[in-house]
């Protein structure tokens, strides 16, 4: 980029470019110095007369900035949709794990909800890790087509 509000001598570096490419190249420079200079920089306005000093911040600021000054920022809030149809698929959810065996249902809750790994799994179960891989893709499927159903 070139320095903060020095547009480059575009006739000279361009002499055969009409009038409209000079001027596009112009106000395309002047647009991407704003993107990058202007809205990054505060400004300070030192009034001759009143002895005041007065700073306008930058329109874009930094995260580290706003941590200092103890920013709190809203949180990305869920829509209603996105809730009513997370809590349809928590109730199929509910309702497919329901309908597995309770050995197929205990694996699942120790891989998925205690955050087990397939060897701890296996070794309470007293089985390889394989098998216990074996079958949860086999109850994977079987979720699955539970939801394919509905």
């Amino acid at each position: 980029m070139a320095k903060a509000y020095r547009i480059p001598d575009y006739r000279k570096m361009y002499p055969e470019a009409g009038e409209e490419v000079i001027s596009l190249l112009k106000t395309t420079e002047r647009k991407m110095q704003y993107q990058e200079y202007d809205l990054k920089t505060e400004q300070t306005i030192i009034s001759q007369e009143g002895q005041t000093i007065t700073t306008i911040p930058s329109r874009e600021d930094s995260l580290e900035r706003l941590a200092e000054q103890e920013v709190q920022f809203a949180g990305e809030a869920e829509s209603v949709e996105e809730t009513v149809l997370r809590k349809l698929q928590y109730a199929q959810l509910h309702k497919a794990l329901s309908l597995l065996p309770d050995d197929e249902r205990e694996l699942i809750d120790r891989l998925f909800f205690q955050g087990q790994t397939e060897r701890e799994a296996a070794e309470y179960m007293g089985i390889y890790r394989n098998a216990v891989h074996k079958r949860k893709n086999r109850i994977l499927k079987k979720l699955k087509k539970f939801f394919e159903k509905n």
